[in-house]
């Protein structure tokens, strides 16, 4: 009967980091749905940029107030759950408090001592994060894209870090042979006279079940970060690592295209040679992006890894001008599109089945896309390197070179380059009449 908590401690566990697992897989596979990129260069610079835009969180505190207040519950968080492994020794093999056997007093102390600083911390800048969402109501969390669902997600979380931050405390307060150490128990000695007056053996269950419900809910949240916009706690990493980095407003050349241009400038090829066998067979590559599976797989992690700050909508300046265009509903619409996607795959065993949707149309308008005006400002701003741009200049590219759907000033602009080689409508040979004397 002994080994019965130890049992369904290692269950719950397991059950836990399977279904996590298997999200993971589900992620993964999502992704790949996306065109293969070439990320082998650069990997010097890569890894500078994940360590100091995701680890340091350098682009982060260009807002200070909010930058440091994510600061603070990012490091309280990640470090508070180094505890997350004394925990789980403790499940699994029935001891209490593990630390104290493999680490002198005073360290381990020290440790939980930090832990419990870091605790109140974390709950102090949680409830100013849901008094700017809430009260406050920060204009960048009313936008349209940020009702219903976007907007529980955004509370849930942070109710999530509250309950599992008191637990802690509440977990060491009753813990009566770590109060009577009396080393570590920075803020928890202010809450054990809290529970003066009860039993022992109450306050062994209490501090059992605060113990029990904290790890079960650290493995809640972390199965609940696939359904949330914080899965960029995990994909922040590599998300700041495979981004771009060649310079801002470099756009890539389409093979295709460039092919052609090549073939019309060397005078010595046979427009009318014949195709190489079989080529005549092969499906020609679609230009630009209409759908998930047409952008590429950095394109989709971006999309999975948006936080949904609004950072990139308050810089845009079509945004801000009152055009529909948010980079951010760009995001949140191609991850929602993929989400389906994926369902859609999972419903017939493996293979997509077509829904009679798209990412263009469905999701994202015309209108939207034609509001951009590609000035990189999304880019800049996003504290973990998303660059919303891209999918827009993918669809536009479509709409352009696949349904000659551009808006009529841009098709009058790409005729006279066509027709006089310049974007205004006047004939080459006109073209310096404007310096002759009258």
């Amino acid at each position: 009967m002994e080994f019965i908590p130890n049992i369904l401690f290692a269950i719950i566990l397991i059950l836990g980091i399977g279904y996590f697992t298997r999200n993971v897989r589900k992620l993964i596979r999502n992704i790949k749905l996306g065109k293969a990129v070439d990320t082998s260069d650069n990997k010097k610079e890569r890894w500078k940029n994940m360590m100091r835009i995701a680890l340091g969180q350098s682009k982060m505190v260009t807002r200070p107030i909010a930058g440091m207040l994510h600061v603070v519950v990012y490091i309280g968080f990640i470090i508070i759950n180094i505890e997350v492994l004394e925990i789980i020794i403790d499940g699994l093999f029935g001891t209490h408090r593990i630390g104290l056997k493999v680490l002198p007093e005073s360290v381990y102390g020290f440790l939980i001592g930090s832990f419990e600083i870091l605790a109140v911390l974390v709950i102090v800048a949680v409830i100013a994060f849901w008094l700017r969402r809430n009260v406050i109501k920060l204009k960048r969390f009313l936008s349209a894209e940020m009702k219903g669902w976007p907007k529980n997600d955004g509370n849930i979380i942070l109710y999530f870090e509250v309950v599992l931050m008191c637990l802690f405390l509440v977990m060491n307060a009753t813990d009566t042979p770590f109060q009577d150490m009396g080393h570590g128990n920075v803020i928890s000695q202010f809450i054990a006279p809290w529970f003066e007056g009860i039993s022992e053996t109450a306050l062994h269950t209490i501090e059992r079940t605060a113990w029990w419900l904290h790890i079960i809910g650290i493995l809640v949240f972390l199965n609940y970060l696939y359904f949330s916009k914080h899965l960029h706690i995990i994909l922040a990493f590599p998300n700041t690592y495979y981004g771009s980095v060649e310079p801002k407003g470099k756009f890539n050349n389409l093979e295709a295209v460039t092919n052609e241009v090549k073939l019309m400038m060397d005078p010595n090829a046979d427009p009318f040679a014949a195709a190489p066998e079989g080529a005549e067979d092969e499906v020609p590559e679609k230009f630009g992006a209409s759908d998930v599976m047409d952008l590429n797989q950095i394109q989709l992690l971006n999309a999975y890894t948006c936080t949904e700050c609004g950072r990139c909508t308050s810089a845009c300046p079509a945004n801000l001008t009152g055009k529909k265009l948010s980079p951010r509903k760009i995001m949140m619409d191609t991850r929602d599109r993929l989400e389906e996607v994926g369902k859609n795959i999972d419903a017939n065993k493996g293979e997509f089945k077509d829904d009679g949707k798209q990412l263009l149309g469905d999701y994202i308008t015309h209108e939207e896309l034609w509001a951009c005006t590609t000035c990189n400002a999304c880019v800049e701003e996003c504290p973990v390197s998303i660059n919303p741009l891209s999918i827009i200049v993918d669809m536009r590219r479509y709409l352009v070179m696949e349904q000659s759907a551009a808006p009529m000033e841009l098709n009058n602009m790409m005729t006279n380059i066509e027709n006089n080689g310049a974007p205004w409508p006047y004939n080459q040979m006109d073209r310096l009449n404007w310096v002759k004397e009258e």
